[in-house]
């Protein structure tokens, strides 16, 4: 598997994205008026404690207040930074309001909701990700080899023991890496709880006590991987800052860094632009003629896959598995391109063959197997759909790029010309009924006065002689489809 990383760096903007066999597979936008805020470490105030949810409305300095559930609070400080630590499943006992607790965001706000935070501390490195008040010590599931494994878990133990109040996980990363790269790590992961911990003690409340890396250096830390043959960075001042960070932390990235100085965006280069308008889109073309049809909602995401223009070679079932096949690697794709999260319900075209339903699920399940992002799928339901959770920890790529449509409001549908002239008429009884006016003026889109003074001619000319009173018409450019005013005169 080839994999290249392209981080495209303009003033307002960072955007990275990720390419696997020349075809993009995710993208991170980051914008300097919305910085994420995954990772970052916060002293709130508690603001309120709501015993029915079992949960808790932290003030940390936001718009919104943030969300902390009982579940996860780890070890509750006495003075937010220092203190023994208490269990218990009752959110009383754990918080009170106006009382002060050093959290972490691990997930960004979401719509409506405000941020997701948790007592349970985590500081990442390039290989180790400290967990301080633990003295657990875990290792990444990716890394698959057993004797691998165990080295990694004896050298960290071994490092760790001068220290045994801070667990640590092995990253994926750390395949492969000796004792004095994880020596440093660790000791790195240290100082820097140790400063952390320190500006917490003197931090006023709402306040952000430690920030995680920008978009770039994050990708730098968290993406860059064995399989990654090339980072080429378009901005010569984040490319050095790139290779500052690598000859630090890790030496042997420095020769992956590469500088792109070409007119033509790098972007482009690889076609990303048109990528990602695609993936703004409802419809997803697979190869075969075959569609899928997403649509993201707030409780969940529906994906509808159709055969469309394929009429396939052999039999009817051959050809839905066909179809079933290609658009569970498509699915895929698109979850992790379009970064959706939450229920995802997915309608495969049904199929009568077992066996071919396992192998769509299987398809599917491989095609993720490289998805950064949790999922967890149940088997085909006896309605014949596929149930799937995503974990959501920050916007889709709709939501950071587009907004409602202000005509209609995200309904994604307007009420027709026909529809807004029979809703004129109603409003013009009600204002004569209620109203002694000499004449009506109607204000409305061109659409519905071509309609009204053509097709519905006759129909106004008799609703003019019931009311008894003149009716003009005047075109608003500004006015959308829906829009209409019926004013006295």
């Amino acid at each position: 598997m080839s994999e290249e990383i392209l981080i495209n760096v303009t003033p307002r903007e960072t955007r990275v994205a990720v390419v696997e066999n020349g075809v993009l597979q995710e993208v991170f936008i980051e914008r300097t008026s919305r910085y994420g805020l995954v990772g970052n470490i916060y002293k709130g105030r508690v603001s309120r404690v709501l015993p029915g949810m079992q949960a808790a409305f932290v003030d940390i300095g936001l718009d919104r207040a943030a969300f902390l559930h009982a579940s996860d609070i780890a070890t509750l400080p006495e003075d937010a930074t220092t203190g023994e630590a208490r269990r218990t499943d009752n959110i009383t006992s754990l918080l009170s309001e106006g009382q002060e607790v050093l959290v972490q965001v691990i997930k960004d706000p979401l719509g409506t909701k405000g941020a997701r935070l948790t007592t349970h501390i985590t500081v990442p490195s390039r290989y180790l990700v400290l967990l301080p008040g633990e003295n657990t010590i875990g290792v990444s599931t990716k890394i698959e080899d057993e004797a691998e494994r165990q080295r990694l878990k004896d050298i960290v133990a071994g490092v760790a023991a001068d220290d045994p109040q801070a667990g640590c996980i092995v990253r994926t990363a750390a395949e492969g890496a000796g004792l004095a790269e994880l020596q440093a790590d660790r000791m790195f992961l240290c100082k820097l709880w140790a400063a952390i911990r320190e500006n917490a003690r003197t931090a006023a409340p709402g306040t952000v006590v430690h920030e995680d890396l920008r978009l770039a250096l994050r990708a730098l830390r968290d993406m860059v991987g064995d399989e990654v043959e090339k980072v080429r960075v378009d901005s010569r001042e984040t490319y050095q800052r790139l290779l500052e960070f690598a000859q630090e932390f890790v030496p042997q990235m420095t020769e992956l860094l590469e500088y792109y100085p070409g007119e033509r965006p790098v972007f482009d280069l690889y076609g990303v632009e048109d990528e990602i308008q695609k993936a703004l889109e409802r419809k997803v073309q697979l190869k075969s003629g075959g569609y899928v049809i997403i649509d993201q909602t707030e409780a969940m995401t529906t994906i509808d896959v159709n055969t469309g223009a394929y009429v396939g070679h052999r039999t009817l079932e051959e050809t839905i598995f066909k179809t079933n096949l290609e658009a569970a690697q498509a699915i895929a794709r698109q979850l992790r391109l379009r970064n959706l999260g939450g229920i995802i319900i997915i309608d495969f075209i049904d199929m009568s063959v077992d066996d071919h339903k396992r192998q769509v699920l299987r398809a599917l399940e491989k095609s993720l197997e490289r998805d950064h992002a949790k999922s967890h799928i149940t088997e085909v339901s006896n309605l014949g759909l596929v149930e799937m959770t995503r974990k959501r920890t920050r916007e889709s790529l709709e939501h950071v790029m587009c907004e409602p449509c202000p005509c209609c409001s995200g309904r994604g549908s307007l009420k027709t010309p026909e529809t807004v002239c029979y809703e004129v008429f109603r409003e013009i009884i009600r204002e004569a009924r209620q109203y002694d006016a000499k004449q009506l003026l109607v204000l409305c889109a061109q659409e519905v006065v071509d309609l009204l003074l053509d097709e519905e001619s006759a129909s106004l000319a008799e609703l003019e002689a019931f009311v008894g009173i003149p009716i003009k018409f005047q075109v608003e450019s500004s006015y959308t489809q829906e829009q209409y005013d019926v004013v006295l005169m």
